[in-house]
């Protein structure tokens, strides 16, 4: 029925109606007596004409009037008016959650602030005996001061659905075995099945509610009714099915738990589920004392994921009085900037310390930078093209980036440097193949790093060298009065182990620090007195995270902060605000072995990199990079294509393996045996006679065999002069001989011993004869090829530009014919870079990819 304007329902003028469906009519109405708005629900006929329907709908509304709950809609009155029964409700503003999501999914925090909310509606009337079962995106109402209300508490007559109807009306408290109710995409499997619910079938559908808040889609759906209710009891929501590390960990642990087919599997309580969003959020929304935290950990036992969560939030907090030098006037506290799934490659504040402009990646989105105020959650892409990112913002305003960054292999990325002033305007082009830069505060110079050839360039001003190597440079940073550039050498190509040194014009760079694992983040302190920097323990252990520690010029180094996860400071503020990117990263290993059918994940620890494969795929050998008590050394392993797990064997870094897999190639920082043959059945380890000559223990640079074994290539420099490529042969004995000009060495052996093919300092793809002889380009080779194997026929090299998604290239010796061999494609969400590793057969491969997501957060307090 509808109720005309100006009806009086009690002292309640009636004005506007609000909305209808299957539980009344909603309407605006006048409180005459207390002079507010308030909305009212008339009853449906079949409520108001059954007295039995109607005492137990009163009995339900005033259990939901005395909840008087933040996150529950209040009831104020009951009443009738001749046949018509009505509600009296507290008026909102604001939407339904089912309008919101008609924009498109929400951000994580956002969706768990939300469902934390409503889980904290769900306590309280789970308490009272309250079960709504019919919770869903249009009982969800968000309020314009950023708050969540549940609707629609018990205000319906238990009915039996139809089967042909996707929406069936709320439930009473009681529910008898046998009756079918709740909307279709959001009941739990006991409610499919007809069977006695809880407090648990809530749980159920908030958790397939978050699922669509997180992702924009509904967690269950058919074409009708009954295959929602068929996908509903059987299978799980896409993401989690495939478990494609779509959500964060702790919220796919989250949602695994509301959405368990067996109500005994899930959260036993709205409080535990509480519990849980609040660890995954990393703060407590309601302030709690040890007392009240201890008695509610035994009032209700939570399950042993939750602990755990728990137990990892715990051990951040200890981290932080471990780590960082606190003082009771100045706390430490954090401020979480992103919250999408990517990777951040660079971030730096403003010059008023209130924006921080970051480069980014957002799932399979291209890099784009980023703005993002201190007092808002939300971030917004700026008008600057696709694949850049930020490196340095000077105080009046002017903004270096790198146009056209791509990662190149290893941690080493290479761009365009350019300019723009952060008002606005199109980048202004300076300089190409730089890897790294910064301006200097007046904005009137650029530190640059570039890339000639093989080797890498510290320049500041831009053509004033500072400091060049056949390793790599990262993190310039010009100090706060402009006259020095402090910066990350790494001795090795692509390794990010390295020292912390300051560069002056006229002056040789000076290192600070002894070797640290894992540079990455510099920055000057806010006083200009120290350098702090991101890195692992010194080269005297290993395992560690990387930390944050400072040094002063001169001085030792200082622990400033060290939790238990990996922290890259990105910048500091004049005020000492310090953005750092929380990092999770991993080394994953794929790839096709002898025997498999198609590619498969061969990832076995948390951070692994392969290094070469057999001649026909049969097995590969490759390390753990994170193993602790191991000292500077990784763990070395070895893999058969038939076995599910590798075989340890001790420390080392794989450099090779024999074309049969007899023999595994180790290679060590430090030891009078820094190359050593191990056998990977019974007999006795084998040193290799390599001299003064360091091996250089650097992926895609590993040790080659001919194909009899006889001959071994490998890597390698001598004292004070760079690297190049060296061959050892095993059955004549002797030193190692130089094959290649000093800068080669990328290189790959031939078949039959006789050729190598190496890029040469300039870059170019060159055919090199062991024997001695004139070096000649290969036909069909572009800037960036770097050779990966040879074919067993020796008549065609496979080539590869260290980009990702990987495309090999076949080029034949003889007529320069270039054609693709594979593409290898992965997860593109935090992808950096890969390693390819090719056997002679051309059929098998293994490969592995880095993959680093970060959380950029702003700190105030360190010291």
């Amino acid at each position: 029925m509808t109720i005309p304007s100006g009806t009086r329902l009690g002292p309640y003028e009636v004005s506007t109606p609000l909305g209808a469906g299957g539980m009344g009519e909603v309407y605006k109405a006048r409180d005459t007596r207390l002079n507010r708005d308030v909305a009212i629900k008339v009853l449906p006929e079949k409520v108001a004409g059954d007295p039995e329907a109607l005492a137990r709908f009163e009995r339900e509304a005033k259990a939901v009037a005395a909840l008087s709950h933040p996150n529950v809609l209040g009831i104020f009155d009951l009443g009738r008016e001749g046949a018509t029964a009505y509600a009296v409700m507290e008026l909102l503003a604001g939407q339904t959650l089912r309008e919101r999501l008609q924009e498109g999914s929400l951000p994580q925090r956002k969706a768990l602030e939300y469902a934390l909310q409503v889980a904290h509606g769900l306590a309280a009337a789970h308490e009272r005996g309250i079960v709504h079962r019919d919770l869903k995106p249009e009982n969800l109402f968000l309020t314009s001061d950023g708050r969540i209300k549940i609707l629609d508490f018990g205000l319906a007559k238990v009915t039996e659905a139809r089967s042909e109807d996707t929406r069936s009306p709320t439930a009473a408290a009681v529910t008898e075995p046998g009756t079918v109710m709740g909307t279709a995409g959001y009941m739990s499997p006991e409610q499919v099945r007809g069977r006695p619910l809880d407090r648990r079938s809530d749980i159920f559908s908030l958790g397939s509610i978050f699922y669509e808040m997180l992702t924009g889609e509904r967690a269950f759906r058919g074409d009708s009714a009954a295959e929602t209710m068929a996908a509903i009891a059987q299978k799980d929501p896409p993401e989690l099915a495939e478990s494609s590390g779509r959500f964060a960990l702790p919220v796919e642990r989250i949602l695994r738990h509301c959405l368990e087919k067996r109500p005994e599997d899930r959260f036993d309580t709205a409080h535990d589920l509480a519990f849980a969003i609040e660890t995954a959020m990393g703060v407590s929304s309601v302030p709690r004392t040890a007392a009240t935290a201890t008695s509610a950990l035994r009032r209700r036992p939570l399950l042993g994921w939750t602990l755990g969560a728990a137990a990892v939030a715990a051990a951040f907090a200890m981290g932080l009085f471990a780590g960082a030098r606190l003082h009771p006037s100045n706390p430490l506290q954090f401020r979480r900037i992103t919250y999408h799934r990517g990777y951040v490659e660079d971030a730096r504040f403003s010059p008023d310390g209130q924006t921080i402009l970051f480069g980014s990646t957002r799932r399979d989105e291209p890099l784009k930078i980023y703005s993002a105020r201190l007092d808002s959650v939300e971030s917004r892409a700026l008008d600057l093209p696709a694949g850049a990112t930020v490196l340095g913002i000077s105080k009046n305003g002017e903004m270096a980036l790198l146009l056209r960054c791509r990662h190149y292999g290893y941690w080493i990325r290479k761009g365009t440097l350019a300019q723009v002033a952060l008002g606005g305007g199109s980048p202004r082009e300076i300089l190409e193949n730089v890897t790294d830069a910064d301006i200097s505060p007046d904005g009137k110079d650029l530190a640059v790093v570039r890339e000639i050839g093989r080797r890498q360039r510290l320049e500041y001003p831009i053509g004033k060298v500072l400091f060049e190597t056949d390793g790599w440079v990262s993190h310039p940073r010009i100090s706060r009065d402009g006259g020095r550039v402090a910066f990350a050498e790494h001795p090795f190509y692509g390794n990010d182990d390295g020292f912390i040194s300051i560069a002056s014009p006229g002056k040789a760079p000076v290192r600070q620090t002894v070797e640290f694992q894992g540079l990455q983040g510099l920055a000057w302190s806010s006083d200009g007195r120290e350098i702090w920097f991101s890195g692992g323990n010194d080269a005297e252990t290993n395992g560690s995270r990387a930390q944050l520690w400072a040094v002063s010029p001169g001085g030792k180094p200082r622990l400033v902060f060290g939790p238990p996860l990996d922290v890259w400071v990105q910048d500091i503020s004049a005020t000492g605000s310090v953005i750092f990117a929380g990092e999770n990263s991993r080394g994953e290993i794929g790839g096709l072995l002898k025997g498999d059918a198609r590619e498969r994940d061969l990832s076995t620890w948390s951070d692994e990199a392969v290094s070469a494969i057999t001649a026909n795929g049969s097995a590969f050998v490759g390390i753990e990079q994170s193993a602790p008590g191991a000292g500077l050394e990784p763990l070395l392993y070895f893999r058969r294509a038939e076995e599910s797990a590798p075989v340890r064997m001790g420390a080392g870094s794989a450099a090779g393996i024999s074309p049969d897999g007899r023999w595994v190639v180790r290679a060590m920082h430090s030891g009078a045996n820094r190359l050593t043959l191990l056998p990977t059945g019974p007999g006795e380890p084998r040193p290799l006679p390599i001299g003064q000559v360091v091996p250089r223990i650097v992926s895609q640079e590993s040790a080659r065999f001919s194909g009899d074994g006889r001959l071994v290539l490998f890597s390698g420099s001598e004292p004070g002069h760079p690297g190049r490529a060296w061959l050892i042969d095993l059955a004549g004995g002797g030193p190692p001989r130089a094959v290649t000009p000093e800068g080669c060495t990328l290189a790959a052996l031939s078949p039959d011993g006789a050729s190598v093919a190496a890029v040469d300092p300039e870059g170019r793809l060159l055919l090199l004869p062991v024997s001695g002889g004139t070096p000649r380009e290969i036909h069909g080779a572009v800037q960036g090829d770097i050779p990966i194997e040879w074919e067993a026929s020796g008549k065609a090299v496979f080539v590869w530009d260290r980009t990702w998604p990987a495309r090999i290239a076949r080029l034949d010796l003889e007529t320069g014919e270039r054609k693709v061999w594979k593409e290898l494609t992965t997860d593109p969400v935090g992808l950096l870079y890969g390693t390819v590793i090719l056997a002679r057969d051309g059929e098998h491969y293994v490969y592995r990819a880095r993959r680093v997501l970060s959380e950029l957060n702003v700190a105030e307090g360190l010291r």
